[in-house]
């Protein structure tokens, strides 16, 4: 029998357009591992609500694997040195894994490549970030010539399903069990509301195909709170449960014309893996240096002010559901991401980075690149992004794209307010709904406090 092959597993846990997958079974006996290390990326170090869908996730991939006649192998530790103490217990020195983006994940692959025959394969993006190129040779910092590149480059390579014959190696190796690992809430359980998700590949492919009859209306849609208009898709793009290969697929021969909406957001994830290659410390650094003397709000009313914001007590009901159905379920509305973080920044005038990483604690789809570049994207300190000068208004994008469904649904204390009221009680003239707050500022006067913060950096 020939030496086994080692499968390195990460934010890649699918068997199905898996090339690393395929690689490793037409090599040789497969030893599929996954390695908890609650060090890497630092402070970007796995938070409560991926390591829930990671539990999740690895125990669907698990019985997957077993089906297959394989066992996943659980390991805790630094990444590389586990992997190196691996391949010695096994006898190997071929590991086989996806490429992966993030910073930290590029450190670890150079050292293993140093140390094993690494064979990196492509597969959680649609194409390597740095295959698309501008005219002069140099790297797209600029979304809208990033698409039109990549359109350039699609359709992805099809799908493919995974080996239908596949060895493991005889005997055991020394293996934790999920349990040792204690990723699931337990004083408190803070989760309960998770169960709208059901992580692992299957979950995934069932998500996906509820979704695709709806794509023809996502360009309108995905901007209505009240609506499921959203493929809910991006927490199993996260952990690689499907390809987004396989998504792109699917979505394009289901809608054809009228795919392109939806595959723009999944391009827009592409675009973040190539934003954090080319600045690794984009999630820490404005993209524009002009804004390196904005005058942020700090000290305990700043404090106060986050904090009313975290817990959804802003008085500003869209803000407030929003914040509200990310605590309770892992989750926000793709366009209430954006009211609420441009509230946070602008309203109240705090730093971005505090907004990201509290979206990075609580969100199980929570992704480096896609959330750095999402907030500086609103904040108008990225190097693609809006100006900081547009402000969104609250309650006018509640109204806008009729939120009070979602509003009653998520804020309780206003589940009674009917009609256009929903959106501003306070200034519909109504008795202050009981457990509710008044607004937490004003928004003229924020608009003013925030614009005058910006003549201020650019003096």
């Amino acid at each position: 029998m020939s030496a086994p092959v080692i499968l390195w597993l990460r934010q890649d846990l699918r068997l199905s357009d898996q090339p690393a997958y395929a690689a490793a079974a037409a090599h040789g006996p497969v030893i599929p591992v996954y390695v908890h290390d609650e060090t890497i990326g630092g402070p970007w170090a796995m938070a409560g609500a991926q390591k829930w869908w990671l539990h999740h996730s690895l125990n669907t991939l698990s019985e997957d694997l077993e089906h297959k006649g394989l066992r996943l192998v659980l390991r805790r530790g630094d990444a590389a040195r586990e992997i190196i103490r691996l391949a010695q217990e096994a006898g190997t020195r071929t590991v086989h894994a996806l490429h992966h983006y993030e910073p930290w994940w590029q450190d670890v692959e150079r050292v293993l490549a140093s140390k094993l025959d690494l064979v990196l394969h492509e597969g959680t993006r649609l194409t390597p970030p740095d295959h698309l190129r501008t005219g002069a040779g140099g790297r797209f910092r600029m979304f809208t010539p990033y698409w039109k590149a990549l359109l350039r480059d699609m359709p992805p390579p099809l799908p493919v399903s995974a080996p239908a014959a596949v060895t493991g190696i005889e005997g055991a190796l020394a293996s934790d069990t999920l349990a040792d690992w204690n990723l699931l809430p337990t004083k408190p359980d803070w989760a309960t509301g998770f169960d709208i998700w059901t992580p692992g590949e299957a979950g995934a492919k069932a998500a996906l195909k509820r979704f695709l009859p709806e794509i023809e209306d996502y360009d309108e849609a995905r901007n209505l709170p009240s609506r499921e208009g959203t493929s809910r898709l991006s927490p199993h793009l996260h952990f690689g449960e499907i390809s987004p290969a396989t998504v792109w697929h699917h979505c394009a021969k289901a809608a054809r014309t009228k795919a392109e909406p939806f595959l723009r957001q999944i391009a827009w994830r592409d675009f973040g893996a190539n934003v954090i290659e080319v600045l690794p410390d984009y999630g820490r650094r404005n993209g524009r240096e002009a804004f390196d003397d904005l005058p942020w709000r700090s000290g305990a009313d700043a404090d106060r002010d986050f904090e009313a914001w975290t817990k959804g007590m802003t008085g500003y009901p869209i803000v407030d559901a929003g914040m509200r159905e990310l605590w309770a379920t892992g989750w926000m509305h793709n366009r209430v991401r954006m009211i609420t973080a441009s509230f946070l920044i602008k309203h109240l005038l705090i730093d971005w980075r505090r907004g990201e990483r509290w979206f990075w604690d609580t969100l199980v789809d929570a992704d480096y690149g896609s959330n750095a570049v999402n907030w500086q994207w609103v904040a108008g300190t990225g190097i693609d992004a809006n100006m900081f000068s547009r402000i969104m208004a609250p309650l006018v994008q509640s109204e806008k794209f009729d939120a009070g469904d979602y509003i009653r649904s998520w804020v309780p204390e206003l589940k009674h307010v009917q009609g256009d009221a929903i959106h501003d009680p306070e200034e519909a003239g109504l008795l202050k709904p009981k457990g509710y707050p008044a607004k937490i500022i004003g928004h003229r006067e924020a608009r003013e406090r925030a614009l005058a913060a910006a003549r201020e950096a650019r003096a």
